[in-house]
């Protein structure tokens, strides 16, 4: 599936593309003759994501931080989509530094909208949201319309803020939003999560893997190439002012099978697994959700649909991130 021909036409901003998923954006967007601006305050992403479009006539690297707001006004200036990924990624965080993600998450995303509306001409303000706006949910697979949204952690309470605020912006002030709900998206690239975190620990002890948790939580995970296909596909086919599309695989994988899969690809044999037990039923960490599969129907009933199952995925993640490392 290939992007929206639209999309080629206009100046793009990419805030956060220096990051993960955001670098893979930058990346679709320069392949297909795009015209890109990034804005990136450098502290998760890093310059050599994106050192292959430095120097291009139709790419532009502005470091800056959203919370500066001149910065935010400066980046707006020409572009008339705006996909907005800069957040802090690491939800474990908001239990014990909840003040990040209300700023890097709320406040920035206040900033970005501000700048927008006041020096802006974007038509369309595209945002990456989170499963996590869910919390713990009675119906799984788990659509677009379930209520109440009962976020569990910091985290997903900002994104839900965040998407409220962006939602209102579009009807107030006449521009189209996409919203995105990411499940876990996983692939090169990426310094956090799971698969990073089991790869680094058996790095270290090759015999023993700590695992956070009871190792049954089960969580839908998609490969970065789905994740951006799936977004440069639908992002345009918005009918209403604001859209919200779940994204992610159409099944899920626990913990443990994650553990056995990134074993197997590092080529060990004797690894004793040492689960912490974990805390309120077994999760990782307080608000962990400790299950979560997204419905994509909508995402399907316009033409999308994943190539890898989560198991495929996380197992091509960790061949990546092995190759990486050699």
């Amino acid at each position: 599936m290939k992007a929206d021909g639209k999309i080629l036409e206009k100046q793009v901003l990419v805030t956060g593309g220096a990051g993960f998923i955001g670098s893979y954006l930058v990346d679709a967007l320069m392949k297909q003759n795009g015209s890109v601006c990034v804005l990136d305050n450098l502290s998760s992403g890093n310059l050599k994501n994106i050192n292959q479009w430095l120097g291009n006539s139709g790419f532009k690297f502005q470091k800056g931080d959203l919370l500066n707001r001149e910065d935010a006004e400066k980046a707006v200036e020409d572009c008339e989509v705006v996909f907005h990924l800069a957040a802090n990624p690491e939800v474990r965080l908001s239990s014990v530094a909840p003040e990040v993600h209300f700023d890097q998450n709320v406040v920035a995303t206040f900033n970005l909208l501000e700048a927008v509306r006041r020096f802006g001409k974007a038509k369309f303000f595209v945002f990456t949201s989170s499963s996590t706006v869910y919390g713990d949910v009675s119906q799984i697979p788990t659509p677009e319309d379930y209520a109440p949204l009962e976020p569990i952690s910091v985290y997903g309470a900002s994104k839900l803020a965040s998407e409220a605020l962006v939602m209102a912006y579009a009807n107030t002030y006449g521009f189209n939003a996409v919203i995105y709900r990411f499940a876990n998206i996983i692939g090169p690239r990426s310094k956090h999560g799971v698969i990073y975190d089991f790869i680094r620990k058996l790095h270290y002890n090759p015999y023993e893997l700590e695992i956070l948790g009871d190792g049954t939580q089960s969580k839908s995970y998609l490969y970065i190439d789905d994740c951006i296909d799936a977004i440069l596909f639908s992002y345009a086919k918005a009918k209403r002012y604001v859209e919200v599309y779940n994204l992610g695989s159409e099944d899920r994988i626990d913990v443990t099978l994650i553990a056995h899969i990134v074993t197997e690809e590092m080529g060990l044999r004797k690894v004793q697994f040492r689960f912490t037990g974990g805390i309120d039923g077994g999760r990782g960490w307080k608000g962990d959700v400790k299950h979560m599969l997204l419905a994509i129907e909508k995402l399907r009933s316009i033409g999308w649909t994943p190539r890898l199952s989560s198991a495929e995925a996380v197992r091509k993640t960790v061949r990546a991130m092995l190759n990486e490392l050699k």
